[in-house]
């Protein structure tokens, strides 16, 4: 399937804005200065607008000109892995037998995200004391664990999540029901670093 025109693109959200504000194209025409013809050819990707049409559309609908071009931008930062075949790290828990998977990565960006899954086994040992720049959010798959941020301990087993500041020590602290499997995804702005 191919990428829709540019001219398709802006007039699809032309047309999609239009609608959310039950506006007609008669309507719309009228406000922007516009022949209903001329609308319509816009909204089906059948002509280019000018940029002073862009705006008067834009003006007509009380959006700014940017929104036309939203929909039109491609996904530049994408990270695909197969089942199975995340990228095996080397972290410092890794050292007590902490198995971790990266399962993607942002490539560019003001934030940094970086998800693993992680597996615990009879050869992991308990650890408690990780800390690190920014957010972390772990939800568990398999197993039962407990784990501590800060001063608090959570018994967590699968479904159970947790969402936190890595500043505080946190870690597994208890290895209940092994193998453990949870998902971490850890983010910072630009420039903050992992430990």
């Amino acid at each position: 399937m191919s990428e829709p025109t540019l001219e398709a693109a802006i007039g699809a959200e032309i047309r999609r804005q239009r609608k959310k504000q039950d506006m007609t194209v008669a309507m719309l025409a009228e406000a922007a200065g516009l022949s209903q013809g001329m609308l319509s050819k816009i909204e089906t990707g059948q002509t280019s607008p000018s940029l002073s049409t862009l705006a008067g559309i834009s003006d007509a609908l009380a959006l700014p000109l940017s929104a036309f071009f939203t929909a039109s931008e491609r996904s530049r930062d994408v990270s695909f892995v197969p089942a199975g075949e995340g990228i095996k790290i080397d972290r410092r828990g890794t050292r007590v037998g902490h198995l971790y998977q990266l399962l993607g990565h942002s490539v560019r960006g003001p934030l940094q995200v970086e998800p693993y899954l992680i597996t615990l086994t009879e050869g992991s040992e308990t650890y408690d004391e990780f800390r690190h720049e920014g957010m972390e959010f772990i939800y568990m798959l398999s197993g039962k664990v407990v784990y501590r941020h800060g001063d608090s301990l959570y018994t967590m087993g699968p479904g159970d999540s947790l969402f936190f500041d890595a500043l505080s020590p946190h870690g597994p602290a208890d290895l209940l029901d092994l193998p453990a499997v949870y998902l971490s995804i850890i983010t910072n702005a630009e420039g903050g670093g992992n430990t």
